[in-house]
């Protein structure tokens, strides 16, 4: 019996050191294939929740560089660049955008903001951003090109700290559109003229354990939307797992993740 709470107690604390010192540091390019005809051949690269503490500029540099080298046409990125709640706890936005301007990318670096953005200084954040070269949308649309193909970009506004519209984001956008969202749970609203949404906020839920999945997802939906690939009455959704953590600094079976998206 001893024996056993020996070993029991050498396996949790490995796991912790695994899940607190080194898989929050990894990084990973997930890469889902989206049937899209007119638009064969277009990629994405997409990142979220980069969460960027005081400390992290070498992990900024390797996001960075890990998203140019998928050589994509178009980056997005789904918000909350920022760390926690007050400016202390994480990077000076200035740095972080100062960094993130090294996206390069044919079509632009565009984003919407999250949760955390707001909570620190949303506006702020937006005007530094944009100084940057990425452009932030909210409830608002743009047409891009691909080829001999137009569709719209639409950016939605924080399901949970502002007030996303539907109708006014995708006012004039056609039948044609890209979703960009920070929280998946505007999801059921979305209408099928949206050919892909693409969101994040719930980290996969950072703990995800065998048979039982995440341990906590923070959606109204529960783990509906942990991440991933999800197909819902004929609408596409790709919910990023993110780059960061909050609350704990702590992340088990759910790697840190670039999601890339390659139509055909």
């Amino acid at each position: 019996m001893i024996k056993i709470l020996i070993l029991l107690f050498v396996v949790a604390v490995l796991l912790a050191i695994w899940a607190f010192g080194f898989e929050p540091n990894m990084l990973k390019v997930t890469t889902y294939r989206v049937a899209r005809p007119e638009l064969s051949g277009f990629k994405i690269a997409f990142a979220s929740d980069f969460h960027i503490a005081p400390n992290h500029g070498e992990r900024l540099k390797k996001i960075v560089q890990k998203i140019n080298e998928q050589k994509a046409d178009l980056i997005l990125l789904g918000g909350d660049f920022v760390k926690g709640h007050k400016f202390e706890t994480s990077m000076p936005i200035e740095k972080i955008a100062r960094g993130l301007s090294e996206l390069k990318a044919p079509l632009g670096v565009i984003s919407v903001l999250g949760n955390h953005d707001w909570w620190q200084d949303g506006q702020k954040i937006k005007s530094v951003l944009q100084h940057n070269r990425i452009e932030v949308l909210e409830n608002e649309n743009k047409t891009m090109r691909f080829g001999e193909i137009d569709f719209s970009l639409t950016g939605l506004a924080d399901y949970n700290t502002r007030k996303p519209d539907m109708a006014k984001a995708l006012s004039g956008s056609g039948q044609n559109v890209l979703l960009l969202t920070h929280s998946p749970d505007v999801f059921p609203e979305v209408p099928k003229s949206v050919f892909l949404t693409l969101a994040g906020h719930t980290h996969g839920g950072q703990v995800v354990l065998p048979w039982f999945g995440a341990l906590l997802v923070p959606s109204k939906y529960g783990k509906k939307y942990e991440g991933g690939f999800i197909e819902e009455n004929g609408k596409k959704m790709i919910v990023s797992r993110g780059l960061g953590t909050s609350i704990l600094p702590v992340r088990l079976g759910c790697m840190p993740e670039i999601v890339v998206v390659e139509f055909y």
